[in-house]
């Protein structure tokens, strides 16, 4: 039986690490070498999530933690895209018959890419790995300085439905801190020609804890991206990371955090947005899609690119991780002038056994508003979750999380407190693994 002896939730920051998947990449190890074959053969494959990874930007954010570079010239881009297509027919042929649920192309910054560039690798999506752009929900992410007309007019014409821009701040002094370079007066002219080409979906990424950030200059950003009526719109604590350039050391600003996270949700919901997750404020919209359904608890994911992970039920792979400029170069090289073979392999990962299945569908459960099922919990595991890991009543009793009929869901008082509450279900394999990861 699973074993959970976390620490108490109470008496800790809220503000632990910010779990959007489990495990984390520093959890992950060489293992022995697999065929991606054989480890996609006895998976379901008629509803995955298709990634592609770009690892370039204009500016390193001082809160960056991302696998992404932004020394690069126009020969090694060029480079990365035609590697991504060598690696895509690979893994295509590997894969076999496939349907995407859903395709996403991140970074780093995917818009830094030339016209020519950028097509290449939608093409790649459609073309070579078959998804079909028309009928799946499409996301792409883009910054005030990438975001010309021209590359959006493309990305809609590619039935694009949905834009993610980090905003992060309204208030050009507080972007300033974080190293980035755009001004306010930028990002509404980029928000402008969002809104203008009629993508159904514009998510905002708007940052709390900055310096010189008061409740007051917060609030004005979150009106400030009101007026763009957003479909979307994600508020993230600040988090200052090992190996990154914001000057911020130890200094935990968790009063100030949330009081902007609590100021910022009440006025999300008073302008009719729904909570979904501790970050994730969504308004009323319905998501127009004809394609199969995805699900993240029980579906996988393919990843592309340098920087991107793939998931199957039982076995995470990926590429090393880095946030250190000369590493992040060196794996990058290293990508590039891999030979077409060595793309039928994963040798790097991370392999679930039951116990950390459990925690993962868990954790992807509970802190969203979906809340945890307990009979799809039962149907995947054939066992009882209070059963399996018995501290989870230590949420009920602490009124984080409340029991409506078949679904745990976290309270308003546990949501707020996501970012403990995960890394407190993690395994002491996965806590152990991270704590001993060298950062690089």
């Amino acid at each position: 039986m699973p074993t959970l002896s976390p620490p108490p939730l109470l008496n800790q920051s809220p503000y632990q690490t910010y779990v959007y998947s489990y495990p984390h990449k520093t959890a992950y190890l060489p293992f022995p070498v697999r065929s991606l074959a054989d480890i996609w053969s006895p998976e379901k494959r008629d509803a995955l999530f298709l990634y592609i990874h770009v690892p370039f930007c204009e500016m390193r954010c001082g809160f960056c933690n991302l696998f992404t570079t932004v020394n690069h010239h126009d020969e090694f881009v060029n480079q990365y895209v035609n590697t991504v297509q060598r690696q895509a027919e690979r893994v295509k042929t590997a894969l076999g018959a496939v349907q995407f649920a859903r395709f996403a192309l991140g970074g780093g910054t995917p818009t830094q890419l030339s016209i020519a560039a950028l097509e290449t690798i939608l093409n790649v999506a459609e073309d070579t790995m078959g998804a079909n752009l028309k009928n799946i929900p499409i996301s792409v992410e883009v910054s005030p300085e990438t975001a010309t007309a021209e590359k959006l007019r493309l990305l809609r014409d590619r039935h694009v439905d949905r834009i993610s821009i980090g905003v992060q701040s309204f208030v050009d002094q507080e972007v300033l801190a974080t190293q980035r370079r755009q001004t306010s007066t930028q990002v509404q002219a980029a928000l402008t020609r969002i809104r203008d080409l009629g993508f159904p979906t514009l998510n905002l990424d708007l940052i709390y804890g900055l310096p010189g950030q008061t409740v007051d200059t917060w609030l004005h950003s979150i009106r400030t991206a009101l007026q763009f009526q957003p479909e979307e719109i994600y508020l993230y604590p600040l988090y200052v990371r090992p190996l990154t350039g914001l000057g911020l050391t130890d200094r935990e600003w968790d009063d100030v955090r949330l009081q902007c996270y609590r100021a910022g949700r009440a006025l999300l919901h008073a302008e009719g947005y729904t909570q979904i997750s501790m970050r994730m404020f969504r308004a009323n919209y319905t998501a127009t899609t004809s394609g199969p359904v995805y699900c993240c608890q029980a579906d996988g994911m393919v990843g592309l690119g340098c920087g991107a992970r793939s998931y199957t039920r039982s076995l995470h792979y990926s590429n090393e991780y880095a946030v250190n400029a000369k590493e992040v170069r060196h794996i990058l090289e290293h990508y590039v002038t891999r030979e077409d073979a060595d793309f039928d392999i994963a040798s790097y990962g991370f392999e679930l056994h039951r116990e950390e299945q459990q925690r993962r569908f868990l954790l992807l459960s509970l802190l969203s508003n979906e809340g945890l099922s307990l009979t799809s919990y039962r149907d995947r595991f054939h066992t009882e979750p209070l059963a399996d890991f018995p501290p989870l009543q230590q949420l009920l009793d602490w009124h984080l999380a409340s029991q409506r009929a078949d679904l745990l869901l976290l309270t308003e008082a546990g949501i707020e407190r996501s970012d403990a509450i995960g890394p407190w279900l993690f395994s002491h394999q996965v806590h152990s693994l991270m704590t001993q990861y060298a950062l690089k």
